[in-house]
Protein backbone atom coordinates (compact mmCIF):
# COMPACT_ATOMS: atom_id res chain seq x y z
CA UNK A 1 0.00 0.00 0.00
CA UNK A 2 1.30 3.44 -0.82
CA UNK A 3 1.93 5.75 2.08
CA UNK A 4 2.53 8.90 0.07
CA UNK A 5 -0.78 10.54 -0.78
CA UNK A 6 0.78 13.69 -2.23
CA UNK A 7 -0.78 15.38 -5.20
CA UNK A 8 0.65 14.71 -8.70
CA UNK A 9 -1.88 14.64 -11.55
CA UNK A 10 -1.59 11.85 -14.11
CA UNK A 11 -0.89 13.68 -17.38
CA UNK A 12 -1.86 12.74 -20.91
CA UNK A 13 1.78 12.81 -21.84
CA UNK A 14 2.54 9.94 -19.43
CA UNK A 15 -0.31 7.86 -20.84
CA UNK A 16 0.71 8.42 -24.44
CA UNK A 17 4.31 7.63 -23.53
CA UNK A 18 3.25 4.24 -22.15
CA UNK A 19 1.16 3.54 -25.26
CA UNK A 20 4.10 4.39 -27.51
CA UNK A 21 6.17 1.87 -25.59
CA UNK A 22 3.44 -0.75 -26.08
CA UNK A 23 3.34 -0.01 -29.79
CA UNK A 24 7.12 -0.23 -29.92
CA UNK A 25 6.99 -3.70 -28.36
CA UNK A 26 4.61 -5.17 -30.93
CA UNK A 27 5.98 -3.38 -33.99
CA UNK A 28 9.60 -4.21 -33.23
CA UNK A 29 9.35 -7.83 -32.11
CA UNK A 30 12.73 -8.50 -33.72
CA UNK A 31 14.30 -6.53 -30.89
CA UNK A 32 16.89 -8.28 -28.76
CA UNK A 33 15.95 -9.93 -25.49
CA UNK A 34 17.45 -7.24 -23.29
CA UNK A 35 15.35 -4.61 -25.05
CA UNK A 36 12.16 -6.57 -24.26
CA UNK A 37 13.08 -6.63 -20.59
CA UNK A 38 13.95 -2.93 -20.63
CA UNK A 39 10.62 -1.89 -22.16
CA UNK A 40 8.60 -4.16 -19.85
CA UNK A 41 10.39 -2.60 -16.90
CA UNK A 42 9.66 0.91 -18.24
CA UNK A 43 5.95 0.19 -18.62
CA UNK A 44 5.92 -1.30 -15.13
CA UNK A 45 7.44 1.85 -13.64
CA UNK A 46 5.47 4.35 -15.72
CA UNK A 47 2.02 2.83 -15.17
CA UNK A 48 2.52 0.97 -11.88
CA UNK A 49 1.49 -2.29 -13.57
CA UNK A 50 2.86 -5.61 -12.40
CA UNK A 51 5.54 -6.98 -14.75
CA UNK A 52 3.79 -10.32 -15.07
CA UNK A 53 0.67 -8.56 -16.36
CA UNK A 54 2.78 -6.70 -18.93
CA UNK A 55 4.43 -9.95 -20.09
CA UNK A 56 1.04 -11.64 -20.39
CA UNK A 57 -0.33 -8.66 -22.29
CA UNK A 58 2.49 -8.79 -24.85
CA UNK A 59 2.05 -12.55 -25.27
CA UNK A 60 -1.74 -12.23 -25.77
CA UNK A 61 -1.21 -9.40 -28.25
CA UNK A 62 1.26 -11.45 -30.27
CA UNK A 63 -1.05 -14.50 -30.25
CA UNK A 64 -4.00 -12.39 -31.41
CA UNK A 65 -1.94 -10.84 -34.20
CA UNK A 66 -0.53 -14.18 -35.31
CA UNK A 67 -4.00 -15.71 -35.59
CA UNK A 68 -4.95 -12.98 -38.02
CA UNK A 69 -2.30 -14.42 -40.34
CA UNK A 70 -2.33 -18.16 -39.63
CA UNK A 71 -6.09 -18.44 -39.03
CA UNK A 72 -8.31 -18.31 -35.96
CA UNK A 73 -8.39 -22.12 -35.77
CA UNK A 74 -4.63 -22.34 -35.44
CA UNK A 75 -3.22 -23.43 -32.10
CA UNK A 76 -0.72 -20.68 -31.43
CA UNK A 77 1.23 -20.03 -28.26
CA UNK A 78 3.72 -17.26 -27.61
CA UNK A 79 5.91 -17.16 -24.55
CA UNK A 80 8.48 -14.68 -23.34
CA UNK A 81 11.22 -15.82 -21.03
CA UNK A 82 10.90 -13.75 -17.85
CA UNK A 83 14.62 -13.84 -17.21
CA UNK A 84 16.16 -13.44 -20.67
CA UNK A 85 13.32 -11.77 -22.60
CA UNK A 86 13.56 -14.25 -25.50
CA UNK A 87 10.31 -14.70 -27.50
CA UNK A 88 9.22 -18.22 -28.53
CA UNK A 89 6.25 -18.85 -30.85
CA UNK A 90 4.63 -22.23 -31.65
CA UNK A 91 1.92 -22.78 -34.31
CA UNK A 92 0.15 -26.18 -34.39
CA UNK A 93 3.05 -27.81 -32.60
CA UNK A 94 5.66 -26.33 -34.96
CA UNK A 95 8.02 -23.72 -33.62
CA UNK A 96 8.12 -20.58 -35.70
CA UNK A 97 11.32 -18.89 -36.60
CA UNK A 98 11.67 -15.64 -34.67
CA UNK A 99 12.47 -13.46 -37.69
CA UNK A 100 9.81 -15.18 -39.84
CA UNK A 101 7.22 -14.65 -37.10
CA UNK A 102 8.14 -11.01 -36.82
CA UNK A 103 7.76 -10.49 -40.55
CA UNK A 104 4.31 -12.06 -40.76
CA UNK A 105 2.62 -10.79 -37.59
CA UNK A 106 0.12 -7.96 -38.05
CA UNK A 107 1.72 -5.27 -35.93
CA UNK A 108 -1.37 -3.03 -35.96
CA UNK A 109 -3.60 -5.76 -34.50
CA UNK A 110 -1.02 -6.55 -31.85
CA UNK A 111 -0.69 -2.87 -31.01
CA UNK A 112 -4.44 -2.47 -30.42
CA UNK A 113 -4.60 -5.54 -28.23
CA UNK A 114 -1.59 -4.38 -26.26
CA UNK A 115 -3.00 -0.91 -25.68
CA UNK A 116 -6.26 -2.44 -24.44
CA UNK A 117 -4.33 -4.74 -22.12
CA UNK A 118 -2.38 -1.81 -20.71
CA UNK A 119 -5.59 0.14 -20.12
CA UNK A 120 -7.23 -2.80 -18.37
CA UNK A 121 -4.12 -3.51 -16.31
CA UNK A 122 -3.84 0.15 -15.31
CA UNK A 123 -7.51 0.25 -14.33
CA UNK A 124 -7.18 -2.94 -12.28
CA UNK A 125 -4.04 -1.62 -10.56
CA UNK A 126 -5.79 1.64 -9.63
CA UNK A 127 -8.86 -0.25 -8.48
CA UNK A 128 -6.80 -2.53 -6.23
CA UNK A 129 -4.81 0.40 -4.87
CA UNK A 130 -7.82 2.51 -3.90
CA UNK A 131 -9.89 -0.45 -2.73
CA UNK A 132 -7.24 -0.97 -0.07
CA UNK A 133 -7.57 2.71 0.86
CA UNK A 134 -11.30 2.59 1.58
CA UNK A 135 -11.91 4.34 4.88
CA UNK A 136 -8.44 5.94 4.78
CA UNK A 137 -7.84 9.67 4.50
CA UNK A 138 -6.36 11.13 1.31
CA UNK A 139 -5.45 14.65 0.32
CA UNK A 140 -6.15 16.33 -3.00
CA UNK A 141 -6.72 19.62 -4.81
CA UNK A 142 -10.10 20.70 -6.16
CA UNK A 143 -9.92 20.98 -9.94
CA UNK A 144 -13.58 21.69 -10.68
CA UNK A 145 -16.63 22.57 -8.61
CA UNK A 146 -19.86 22.20 -10.54
CA UNK A 147 -23.39 21.55 -9.41
CA UNK A 148 -22.28 21.18 -5.80
CA UNK A 149 -19.92 18.28 -6.62
CA UNK A 150 -16.15 18.73 -6.49
CA UNK A 151 -13.64 16.96 -8.73
CA UNK A 152 -10.50 16.31 -6.69
CA UNK A 153 -7.12 15.42 -8.17
CA UNK A 154 -5.37 12.71 -6.13
CA UNK A 155 -1.94 11.19 -6.72
CA UNK A 156 -2.87 9.29 -9.88
CA UNK A 157 -6.61 9.56 -10.39
CA UNK A 158 -9.41 12.10 -10.37
CA UNK A 159 -11.94 11.50 -7.59
CA UNK A 160 -15.44 12.85 -6.99
CA UNK A 161 -16.62 14.52 -3.78
CA UNK A 162 -20.43 14.62 -4.26
CA UNK A 163 -22.67 17.10 -2.48
CA UNK A 164 -24.22 14.31 -0.39
CA UNK A 165 -20.79 13.41 1.05
CA UNK A 166 -19.78 16.99 1.90
CA UNK A 167 -20.19 18.62 5.28
CA UNK A 168 -23.48 20.58 5.21
CA UNK A 169 -22.90 24.26 4.55
CA UNK A 170 -19.31 24.02 3.36
CA UNK A 171 -18.21 25.43 0.01
CA UNK A 172 -15.11 24.40 -1.96
CA UNK A 173 -13.10 26.41 -4.46
CA UNK A 174 -10.82 25.56 -7.35
CA UNK A 175 -7.19 24.93 -6.26
CA UNK A 176 -8.34 24.40 -2.67
CA UNK A 177 -6.65 21.51 -0.86
CA UNK A 178 -9.13 19.17 0.81
CA UNK A 179 -8.86 16.08 2.95
CA UNK A 180 -11.43 13.31 2.76
CA UNK A 181 -11.78 9.56 3.16
CA UNK A 182 -12.14 7.08 0.31
CA UNK A 183 -15.78 6.05 0.52
CA UNK A 184 -16.37 3.92 -2.59
CA UNK A 185 -14.30 2.55 -5.48
CA UNK A 186 -15.83 1.00 -8.59
CA UNK A 187 -14.87 0.20 -12.15
CA UNK A 188 -16.51 2.30 -14.88
CA UNK A 189 -15.51 0.97 -18.29
CA UNK A 190 -11.80 1.51 -18.75
CA UNK A 191 -11.66 3.94 -15.82
CA UNK A 192 -11.82 3.75 -12.05
CA UNK A 193 -14.35 5.90 -10.24
CA UNK A 194 -13.28 6.96 -6.76
CA UNK A 195 -15.91 8.52 -4.47
CA UNK A 196 -14.68 10.60 -1.54
CA UNK A 197 -16.50 11.58 1.64
CA UNK A 198 -16.14 14.24 4.31
CA UNK A 199 -19.40 13.33 6.01
CA UNK A 200 -18.54 9.84 7.31
CA UNK A 201 -17.27 9.16 10.86
CA UNK A 202 -14.04 7.71 9.40
CA UNK A 203 -12.81 11.24 8.66
CA UNK A 204 -13.02 12.15 12.34
CA UNK A 205 -11.24 8.90 13.19
CA UNK A 206 -8.36 9.63 10.78
CA UNK A 207 -8.04 13.22 11.99
CA UNK A 208 -7.76 11.95 15.57
CA UNK A 209 -5.04 9.52 14.49
CA UNK A 210 -3.18 12.33 12.73
CA UNK A 211 -3.38 14.90 15.53
CA UNK A 212 -2.96 12.61 18.55
CA UNK A 213 0.27 10.55 18.52
CA UNK A 214 -0.89 8.43 21.46
CA UNK A 215 -3.53 6.84 19.22
CA UNK A 216 -0.95 5.76 16.64
CA UNK A 217 1.29 4.48 19.46
CA UNK A 218 -1.60 2.36 20.76
CA UNK A 219 -1.73 4.04 24.18
CA UNK A 220 -5.14 5.59 23.46
CA UNK A 221 -7.82 3.75 21.52
CA UNK A 222 -10.94 5.13 19.84
CA UNK A 223 -13.59 2.66 20.99
CA UNK A 224 -16.73 4.10 19.41
CA UNK A 225 -17.87 7.10 17.42
CA UNK A 226 -21.10 8.74 16.30
CA UNK A 227 -21.47 11.77 14.08
CA UNK A 228 -23.93 14.19 12.54
CA UNK A 229 -21.65 15.98 10.07
CA UNK A 230 -21.41 19.72 10.39
CA UNK A 231 -23.11 19.79 13.78
CA UNK A 232 -21.76 17.42 16.41
CA UNK A 233 -19.71 14.26 16.97
CA UNK A 234 -19.14 12.06 20.00
CA UNK A 235 -15.91 10.08 20.29
CA UNK A 236 -15.41 7.47 23.03
CA UNK A 237 -11.77 6.82 23.95
CA UNK A 238 -9.90 4.68 26.45
CA UNK A 239 -6.30 4.45 27.64
CA UNK A 240 -4.18 1.34 28.14
CA UNK A 241 -1.84 3.29 30.44
CA UNK A 242 -3.32 4.50 33.71
CA UNK A 243 -0.84 7.38 33.74
CA UNK A 244 -2.29 8.79 30.51
CA UNK A 245 -5.57 10.66 30.70
CA UNK A 246 -7.29 9.72 27.43
CA UNK A 247 -9.65 12.71 27.41
CA UNK A 248 -6.97 15.23 28.33
CA UNK A 249 -4.55 13.87 25.73
CA UNK A 250 -7.18 14.21 23.01
CA UNK A 251 -8.00 17.77 24.02
CA UNK A 252 -4.35 18.79 24.17
CA UNK A 253 -2.66 21.70 25.90
CA UNK A 254 -5.10 24.61 25.90
CA UNK A 255 -7.26 22.57 23.52
CA UNK A 256 -4.84 22.89 20.61
CA UNK A 257 -5.25 19.28 19.39
CA UNK A 258 -9.01 19.24 19.32
CA UNK A 259 -9.04 22.77 17.88
CA UNK A 260 -7.13 21.59 14.79
CA UNK A 261 -9.71 18.86 14.23
CA UNK A 262 -12.64 21.22 14.76
CA UNK A 263 -11.14 23.73 12.30
CA UNK A 264 -10.74 21.01 9.65
CA UNK A 265 -14.40 20.07 10.13
CA UNK A 266 -15.65 23.64 9.77
CA UNK A 267 -16.40 24.26 13.44
CA UNK A 268 -18.20 20.98 14.11
CA UNK A 269 -18.60 20.39 17.85
CA UNK A 270 -16.78 17.32 19.18
CA UNK A 271 -17.56 15.67 22.55
CA UNK A 272 -14.79 13.40 23.86
CA UNK A 273 -16.30 10.66 26.02
CA UNK A 274 -14.47 8.37 28.42
CA UNK A 275 -15.21 4.77 27.43
CA UNK A 276 -16.39 2.22 29.97
CA UNK A 277 -17.44 -1.39 29.40
CA UNK A 278 -20.20 -0.89 31.97
CA UNK A 279 -23.18 0.61 30.17
CA UNK A 280 -24.44 2.19 33.37
CA UNK A 281 -21.27 4.29 33.35
CA UNK A 282 -20.83 4.73 29.60
CA UNK A 283 -24.35 6.05 28.92
CA UNK A 284 -24.14 8.90 31.48
CA UNK A 285 -20.73 9.78 30.05
CA UNK A 286 -22.20 9.84 26.55
CA UNK A 287 -25.06 12.11 27.64
CA UNK A 288 -22.79 14.78 29.11
CA UNK A 289 -23.08 17.64 29.91
CA UNK A 290 -26.45 16.49 31.28
CA UNK A 291 -26.50 15.01 34.79
CA UNK A 292 -28.02 11.52 34.99
CA UNK A 293 -29.67 10.14 38.11
CA UNK A 294 -30.15 6.48 37.10
CA UNK A 295 -29.83 4.11 34.16
CA UNK A 296 -32.23 1.18 33.82
CA UNK A 297 -31.18 -1.43 31.24
CA UNK A 298 -33.97 -3.31 29.45
CA UNK A 299 -31.99 -6.16 27.91
CA UNK A 300 -34.87 -7.83 26.09
CA UNK A 301 -35.50 -4.64 24.13
CA UNK A 302 -31.91 -3.40 23.94
CA UNK A 303 -33.14 -0.18 25.53
CA UNK A 304 -31.86 1.98 28.35
CA UNK A 305 -34.25 4.15 30.34
CA UNK A 306 -32.31 7.15 31.66
CA UNK A 307 -33.79 9.10 34.55
CA UNK A 308 -32.90 12.78 34.92
CA UNK A 309 -34.20 15.73 36.87
CA UNK A 310 -36.71 18.05 35.27
CA UNK A 311 -34.15 20.82 34.84
CA UNK A 312 -31.80 18.39 33.02
CA UNK A 313 -34.40 16.97 30.65
CA UNK A 314 -33.91 19.35 27.72
CA UNK A 315 -30.13 19.27 28.14
CA UNK A 316 -30.07 15.45 28.03
CA UNK A 317 -32.28 15.31 24.94
CA UNK A 318 -30.40 18.10 23.18
CA UNK A 319 -31.47 20.37 20.37
CA UNK A 320 -33.90 18.41 18.18
CA UNK A 321 -32.91 15.24 20.06
CA UNK A 322 -29.32 15.42 18.86
CA UNK A 323 -27.58 14.64 22.18
CA UNK A 324 -29.60 11.52 22.98
CA UNK A 325 -29.46 10.36 19.36
CA UNK A 326 -25.66 10.51 19.24
CA UNK A 327 -25.39 8.87 22.66
CA UNK A 328 -27.59 6.01 21.42
CA UNK A 329 -25.35 5.46 18.39
CA UNK A 330 -22.25 5.62 20.56
CA UNK A 331 -23.46 3.05 23.09
CA UNK A 332 -25.36 0.85 20.64
CA UNK A 333 -28.51 0.97 22.81
CA UNK A 334 -31.79 2.82 22.36
CA UNK A 335 -31.94 5.51 25.03
CA UNK A 336 -35.17 6.94 26.37
CA UNK A 337 -34.93 10.02 28.62
CA UNK A 338 -37.51 10.35 31.41
CA UNK A 339 -38.10 11.96 34.75
CA UNK A 340 -39.10 9.90 37.78
CA UNK A 341 -42.69 11.15 37.47
CA UNK A 342 -42.91 10.26 33.77
CA UNK A 343 -41.58 6.76 34.43
CA UNK A 344 -44.12 6.18 37.22
CA UNK A 345 -46.96 7.31 34.95
CA UNK A 346 -45.72 5.09 32.11
CA UNK A 347 -45.53 2.07 34.42
CA UNK A 348 -49.05 2.56 35.75
CA UNK A 349 -50.43 3.10 32.26
CA UNK A 350 -48.62 0.03 30.88
CA UNK A 351 -49.73 -2.31 33.68
CA UNK A 352 -53.32 -1.14 33.33
CA UNK A 353 -53.27 -1.40 29.53
CA UNK A 354 -51.60 -4.83 29.40
CA UNK A 355 -54.00 -6.23 31.99
CA UNK A 356 -56.90 -5.39 29.67
CA UNK A 357 -55.57 -7.71 26.96
CA UNK A 358 -57.38 -11.01 26.75
CA UNK A 359 -55.28 -13.88 28.09
CA UNK A 360 -52.66 -11.70 29.81
CA UNK A 361 -52.69 -11.88 33.60
CA UNK A 362 -51.66 -8.95 35.75
CA UNK A 363 -48.63 -10.82 37.14
CA UNK A 364 -47.28 -11.29 33.60
CA UNK A 365 -48.10 -7.67 32.80
CA UNK A 366 -46.02 -6.54 35.78
CA UNK A 367 -43.12 -8.74 34.70
CA UNK A 368 -43.28 -7.28 31.20
CA UNK A 369 -43.12 -3.78 32.64
CA UNK A 370 -40.12 -4.77 34.76
CA UNK A 371 -38.37 -5.84 31.54
CA UNK A 372 -39.00 -2.40 30.04
CA UNK A 373 -42.16 -3.05 27.98
CA UNK A 374 -44.04 0.21 28.47
CA UNK A 375 -46.31 0.39 25.42
CA UNK A 376 -48.38 -1.73 23.08
CA UNK A 377 -45.78 -1.08 20.41
CA UNK A 378 -43.11 -2.66 22.62
CA UNK A 379 -45.30 -5.66 23.30
CA UNK A 380 -46.11 -6.15 19.61
CA UNK A 381 -42.45 -6.89 18.80
CA UNK A 382 -41.75 -9.32 21.66
CA UNK A 383 -40.36 -12.71 20.73
CA UNK A 384 -43.20 -15.25 21.13
CA UNK A 385 -40.87 -17.76 22.78
CA UNK A 386 -39.90 -15.21 25.44
CA UNK A 387 -43.53 -14.43 26.25
CA UNK A 388 -44.42 -18.14 26.33
CA UNK A 389 -41.61 -18.76 28.83
CA UNK A 390 -42.42 -15.69 30.91
CA UNK A 391 -46.12 -16.48 31.32
CA UNK A 392 -46.02 -20.25 30.86
CA UNK A 393 -48.61 -19.88 28.08
CA UNK A 394 -49.38 -21.94 24.96
CA UNK A 395 -48.48 -20.60 21.54
CA UNK A 396 -52.08 -19.82 20.57
CA UNK A 397 -52.54 -17.61 23.63
CA UNK A 398 -49.30 -15.75 22.90
CA UNK A 399 -50.34 -15.18 19.28
CA UNK A 400 -53.65 -13.74 20.50
CA UNK A 401 -51.90 -11.37 22.91
CA UNK A 402 -49.43 -10.19 20.24
CA UNK A 403 -52.26 -9.66 17.73
CA UNK A 404 -54.18 -7.55 20.25
CA UNK A 405 -51.02 -5.56 21.02
CA UNK A 406 -50.50 -4.84 17.33
CA UNK A 407 -54.08 -3.61 16.97
CA UNK A 408 -53.77 -1.42 20.07
CA UNK A 409 -50.45 -0.06 18.79
CA UNK A 410 -52.04 0.92 15.47
CA UNK A 411 -54.89 2.64 17.31
CA UNK A 412 -52.43 4.49 19.54
CA UNK A 413 -50.43 5.58 16.49
CA UNK A 414 -53.58 6.83 14.79
CA UNK A 415 -54.55 8.79 17.90
CA UNK A 416 -51.04 10.20 18.18
CA UNK A 417 -51.12 11.26 14.53
CA UNK A 418 -54.49 12.92 15.10
CA UNK A 419 -53.07 14.69 18.14
CA UNK A 420 -50.11 15.88 16.12
CA UNK A 421 -52.41 17.23 13.41
CA UNK A 422 -54.52 18.98 16.03
CA UNK A 423 -51.41 20.46 17.60
CA UNK A 424 -50.14 21.70 14.25
CA UNK A 425 -53.54 23.26 13.53
CA UNK A 426 -53.58 24.94 16.93
CA UNK A 427 -50.07 26.25 16.36
CA UNK A 428 -51.12 27.56 12.94
CA UNK A 429 -54.17 29.33 14.43
CA UNK A 430 -52.06 30.70 17.28
CA UNK A 431 -49.53 32.02 14.78
CA UNK A 432 -52.30 33.73 12.78
CA UNK A 433 -53.76 35.26 15.94
CA UNK A 434 -50.31 36.41 17.04
CA UNK A 435 -49.78 38.00 13.64
CA UNK A 436 -53.15 39.79 13.89
CA UNK A 437 -52.32 41.04 17.39
CA UNK A 438 -48.96 42.26 16.14
CA UNK A 439 -50.67 44.12 13.28
CA UNK A 440 -53.21 45.69 15.67
CA UNK A 441 -50.43 46.72 18.05
CA UNK A 442 -48.47 48.24 15.19
CA UNK A 443 -51.58 50.11 14.01
CA UNK A 444 -52.26 51.37 17.54
CA UNK A 445 -48.69 52.57 17.84
CA UNK A 446 -49.00 54.32 14.48
CA UNK A 447 -52.22 56.05 15.59
CA UNK A 448 -50.68 57.07 18.89
CA UNK A 449 -47.65 58.42 17.11
CA UNK A 450 -49.84 60.37 14.69
CA UNK A 451 -51.90 61.78 17.57
CA UNK A 452 -48.74 62.77 19.40
CA UNK A 453 -47.43 64.53 16.34
CA UNK A 454 -50.75 66.39 15.91
CA UNK A 455 -50.76 67.44 19.56
CA UNK A 456 -47.18 68.59 19.28
CA UNK A 457 -48.03 70.57 16.17
CA UNK A 458 -50.95 72.23 18.02
CA UNK A 459 -48.78 73.17 20.97
CA UNK A 460 -46.16 74.58 18.65
CA UNK A 461 -48.85 76.62 16.82
CA UNK A 462 -50.15 78.11 20.12
CA UNK A 463 -46.64 78.93 21.20
CA UNK A 464 -45.92 80.64 17.91
CA UNK A 465 -49.17 82.64 18.16
CA UNK A 466 -48.42 83.79 21.68
CA UNK A 467 -44.93 84.78 20.65
CA UNK A 468 -46.31 86.82 17.74
CA UNK A 469 -48.86 88.61 19.93
CA UNK A 470 -46.21 89.47 22.46
CA UNK A 471 -43.99 90.89 19.77
CA UNK A 472 -46.84 93.07 18.39
CA UNK A 473 -47.64 94.76 21.72
CA UNK A 474 -46.07 98.29 22.16
CA UNK A 475 -44.01 98.82 25.29
CA UNK A 476 -45.67 101.04 27.94
CA UNK A 477 -43.82 104.25 29.03
CA UNK A 478 -42.28 104.19 32.42
CA UNK A 479 -43.38 107.06 34.75
CA UNK A 480 -40.57 109.21 36.15
CA UNK A 481 -40.37 109.34 39.91
CA UNK A 482 -42.10 112.38 41.51
CA UNK A 483 -39.87 115.17 42.87
CA UNK A 484 -40.67 117.86 45.33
Amino acid sequence: MRTNYGLTTLTIRTTRFAWRRAKYVVERTNMNASEVLRIVDAIHRDKNIDKEIVFEGIEDALVSAAKKHYGEESDITVSIDRESGAITAVCDGEELDSEETVGRIGAQTAKQVMIQKIREAERDALYDEYSELQGEMVSGVVQRYEGGAATVALANVEAILPRSEQIPGEQHHVNERVRATVFEVRKAGSRVKVILSRARPQLVQRLFEQEIPEIIDGVIEVRAMSREPGYRSKVAVSSSDQRVDCVGACVGVRGNRIKNIVDELGGERIDIVRWDDNLEVLIPNALQPAEVEQVILCKMLGRAIVLVREDQLSLAIGRRGQNVRLASKLSGWDIEIMTQEELAESIDRAVTGFSELEGLEIEVAERLVEEGFLSYDDLSIIEPDALMEMGNMPEEQVDLIVTQAEEKAEEAEAQAEQARKLKREQERIAAIEEEERAKEAAAAEARAAAAGEAEADGENAVADSEATESADEEPKPVDAPATE
